[in-house]
């Protein structure tokens, strides 16, 4: 099996992790923040504005793969405060209205730089 590392610009990085791994037909992609790719802070103060940004991040990383959100099949979103579920499934809606990807969701247990959500998402290559 072979795997492939995928780096892009237009999506925040981090030396402690690779942004995606192609492998086996599937794309995995990190945990993405609400970051901007070029100054790393935080994108938005509300939970709609910052999940819009994670998504922008994840959809970068995925062109950059090859792939693209309309090959999502599974997603996990982690949220700061349970009270940010509605908005967050709001601007979910917006990106995915038909077709979802599966999905499963957790409470963030830090929130640097103020942020809210963390997304990572699987995709087909």
């Amino acid at each position: 099996m072979t795997r492939r590392i995928i780096k892009t610009d237009a999506a925040p990085t981090n030396a402690a992790y690779s942004q995606a791994i192609v492998s086996n037909g599937l794309v995995f992609v990190s945990g993405q923040g609400p970051f901007d790719p070029s100054s790393g802070e935080v994108v938005g103060s509300t939970i709609e504005d910052q999940t819009a940004q994670c998504l922008r991040n994840v959809d970068a990383i995925l062109r950059a793969a090859g792939s693209s959100l309309e090959k999502a099949v599974s997603a996990t979103f982690v949220l700061g405060e349970e009270g940010d579920f509605l908005g967050f499934n709001q601007e979910w809606l917006r990106w995915f209205p038909t077709d979802a990807p599966a999905r499963q969701g957790a409470k963030l247990p830090i929130r640097p730089k103020g942020m809210k959500i963390s997304i990572a998402l699987v995709a087909e290559a």
